[in-house]
């Protein structure tokens, strides 16, 4: 329920709002658990590798989702989850990371209703794997599966209609977008994929990364197709700027990528 504030701009409990051309729009920070509501957001930060988790949930019918969960935070989102009175039905990634094992093979071991989810191109284990047009729901709310290959060939952006968000993963970052020079990287791929499926996305719609490494929690379609320093240019450039970013070798790569092809397990 929208309120008016006294230096004229709008509140959503938990929520911070803003006018667009379209009218007034609402960008989640968090969302409180009020009586009533409809739709619960939280963003979980991981400091070691930068990694954004996001919960989402319906509180009249108790089911959530956990977006690119880690696995040394397995026991603070499970931990909050019960807190909430939620059901955490699907643990879903984005992508097989490179840079942190994934938390979801060990929340299903922690919330036995669970059931991990990824992208079918991923090449990756899962109980369920989706493909470009497949549909996740919880409540009465839903994530639409959209294919963004490019920085791997399993990317999937997550996109949710009826709040006007997106979860990117590591196709578009804020003000960036994810290195495509190693596990199927394509940078034509990834331009396009982009420019196609998230960059056509409404202007106000909000966009949450996998990672960010400044400290921003967010951005919408209107400023990364105004403002990204790559994506903006024409796709040849984009290529050759992709080319030379010469960006060291993933730390983490020799040992997260094979965990996560087993749902993040054998590592422990």
């Amino acid at each position: 329920m929208l309120q008016k504030l006294s230096f004229g701009g709008w509140r959503v409990a938990g929520a911070v709002c803003s006018l667009s051309k379209t009218g007034v729009r609402v960008r989640f920070i968090s969302t409180a658990m009020d009586k009533g509501q409809t739709f619960f957001f939280r963003q979980l930060f991981d400091t070691v590798s930068s990694t954004y988790t996001y919960l989402l949930g319906d509180p009249r019918t108790s089911e959530a989702v956990l977006i690119d969960p880690v696995l040394e935070h397995a026991e603070r989102d499970a931990a909050l989850i019960k807190e909430l009175g939620f059901k955490l039905v699907y643990a879903l990634n984005t992508h097989m990371h490179a840079d942190h094992v994934t938390g979801t093979g060990k929340l299903k071991s922690l919330l036995c209703e669970t059931q991990s989810v990824i992208g079918k191109a991923s090449g990756a284990q899962a109980d369920i794997h989706l493909v470009d047009g497949d549909v996740v729901k919880f409540g009465g709310h839903e994530l639409l599966a959209s294919a963004t290959p490019g920085h791997t060939n399993g990317c999937l952006t997550y996109i949710c209609h009826k709040q006007g968000m997106a979860f990117t993963g590591d196709t578009l970052l804020i003000r960036g977008c994810g290195r495509t020079d190693f596990q199927e990287g394509s940078s034509e791929t990834l331009y396009k994929s982009v420019h196609q499926r998230i960059f056509t996305l409404p202007d106000y719609y909000l966009l949450y990364p996998a990672h960010d490494y400044r400290g921003q929690t967010s951005t919408t379609v209107w400023e990364e197709k105004k403002y990204n320093p790559r994506l903006t240019k024409p796709l040849n450039e984009f290529i050759t700027i992709m080319e030379n970013l010469k960006l060291p070798y993933p730390k983490m790569i020799d040992k997260a990528v094979p965990a996560n092809r087993v749902c993040g397990l054998h590592y422990e």
